[in-house]
């Protein structure tokens, strides 16, 4: 019979080997290609110490194909729970070192339950990514496994934030659970497809490669499943805790307070100078952004995609907000299909976790032509109006400079539910653009006059006059205040303060349908 001192060092022993993953070997190789293993991705994204692990000794119990035979330390994948800048999280990290750290049905398991303990506690879930996909050895079980991964994604969905970060290749089913989640990571070098290129090949004859398909630029810029690109995986893991820190734990807790050490009264004198005086020139919304932040400090939400519109997290007074900004710099900060899906996902977002609104608008309008109208601007460009008219945090607008027509109403006007609409003098609040206003209102004294194109310079500059400014907007109660853009700092921190206690609420029902 085996003594207490000796069933500690069997323990150890059988912990140091599970440890291991998939031995020296295996982890070498894993670090030739710049990757970390599984536990040391952890370590590098959690505060030190503070890890957890559960389920370590958990087993595969496959029979097929001769899996009895197979060891699978930690099944593949290591999970458990630990803190990021002292807040509690849950995580899992697929074990690419241990057959390919592909899903079965223990691994499965084991990702089920720290996302069942994630929700119990109401803290963030972060999984990082790395596995050859499914283990085929297990056919319908693996398959079962990522179904149950996909539901409880889906019911955590706007209770608690869940992160997906993408460390390696990330194909067939396993791509659907990082597209419920909440953000996606991606480092450069990593993949994820449905489909990947030798299948590709072999069914339409196409040929490319594994980056160009589904890589991190591929999927930041191009498609937009991804949110966030860094080109190794310390940067990486440095992102999502920023990430973190922006984020209340729950959507029932208020998002965390930080000092900061900046004033939010601080007056921004080079704001009055930011926007040029002549209308068809650009000037980038990200200095605006940075001028009336917490130390210029934001972090950027699908930087590459769909860059005429700015999705950002940043700090005002150490409270944490949401912007959603144009970008004149990029098709004049017109709204196009892509643009009104990444806002809307961004404000819905924001809205499920307490996390007030700030929006800056320059919008000339929606982005014209038969691509936009065919690909469904319509349906799209709604989604923007639904998210905003359905978000009952506080809403704040900042009316930059141009806002016409329908595209100013998809930028949360008052009639979208804004809470305060505050514009600076540089404002042009219309139903559309002097030049087009001009043309249909004045068009038959234009082509009567004795020089038409005197005669249509003459009657912008009255539509300019009359329309092209906050006033008339002002006079009728649809903007609240008109500001000196140097004072927008503390303005926009005594609304926000204003707004700390607001309640507001919608009609009971199972759930709206936004127009997807």
């Amino acid at each position: 019979m085996s003594t207490t001192k000796e069933k500690i060092e069997q323990l150890k022993e059988k912990s140091a080997k599970i440890e291991l993953g998939g031995g020296p070997k295996r982890i070498e190789k894993q670090h030739q290609k710049g990757k970390m293993t599984a536990r040391e991705r952890i370590a590098a994204l959690l505060d030190e110490g503070s890890f957890t692990e559960l389920d370590k000794f958990v087993k595969h119990r496959c029979t097929n194909f001769g899996m009895e035979k197979v060891d699978a330390p930690a099944e593949g994948v290591v999970t458990g729970y630990g803190t990021i800048n002292g807040q509690l999280v849950y995580v899992y990290a697929q074990d690419f070192t241990v057959v390919g750290g592909s899903l079965g049905e223990m691994h499965a398991k084991k990702i089920c339950k720290v996302q069942d303990l994630a929700l119990k506690m109401g803290v963030p879930c972060i999984g990082l990514n790395d596995s050859g996909g499914a283990r085929i050895q297990e056919a319908v079980d693996a398959l079962s496994g990522y179904g149950q991964i996909f539901f409880r994604n889906t019911i955590s969905s706007g209770v608690i934030p869940q992160i997906s970060v993408i460390m390696g290749p990330c194909a067939g089913g396993a791509v659907y659970s990082p597209a419920i989640t909440d953000f996606v990571f991606m480092v450069q070098g990593a993949e994820m497809y449905i489909t990947g290129p030798q299948v590709i090949k072999a069914v339409t004859g196409e040929q490319i490669t594994g980056e160009a398909l589904g890589g991190a630029m591929a999927h930041n810029q191009i498609s937009g499943n991804a949110h966030f690109m860094a080109s190794n995986e310390e940067e990486c893991l440095e992102q999502v805790k920023k990430l973190i820190s922006f984020l209340p734990s729950n959507n029932l807790e208020a998002p965390p307070e930080v000092d900061t050490g900046d004033d939010p009264g601080r007056i921004e004198e080079k704001l009055n100078s930011i926007v040029p005086d002549a209308a068809n020139r650009a000037y980038d919304m990200k200095e605006v952004i940075a001028a009336i932040v917490d130390n210029g400090d934001f972090l950027e939400n699908q930087a590459h995609y769909a860059p005429n519109i700015i999705t950002c997290f940043a700090r005002v007074g150490g409270r944490s907000v949401g912007i959603i900004a144009n970008q004149p710099r990029v098709l004049g900060g017109s709204l196009d299909i892509n643009a009104s899906d990444k806002a809307a996902r961004f404000i819905r977002f924001c809205d499920a976790f307490n996390i007030p609104l700030v929006n800056l608008v320059d919008v000339p309008g929606y982005m014209p032509g038969r691509n936009q109208e065919h690909g469904g601007i319509i349906r799209h460009g709604a989604k923007l109006l639904y998210a905003y008219s359905e978000a009952t945090v506080p809403k704040i607008t900042i009316v930059v400079r141009k806002a016409y027509g329908g595209s100013y109403l998809a930028m949360c006007s008052r009639d979208l539910g804004a809470d305060y609409v505050i514009a600076w003098p540089t404002a042009e609040i219309a139903v559309m653009g002097a030049e087009g206003a001009a043309n249909i209102i004045f068009r038959k004294e234009i082509e009567s006059a004795a020089d038409p194109q005197a005669k249509r310079a003459e009657k912008i500059a009255e539509y300019k006059e009359r329309f092209a400014n906050p006033y008339v907007a002002a006079e009728r109660g649809f903007v609240d205040m008109v500001i000196e853009p140097s004072e927008t700092r503390p303005r926009l921190y005594n609304a926000l303060q204003s707004l700390s206690s607001k309640r507001e609420s919608r009609p009971a029902k199972r759930h709206g349908n936004i127009p997807l």
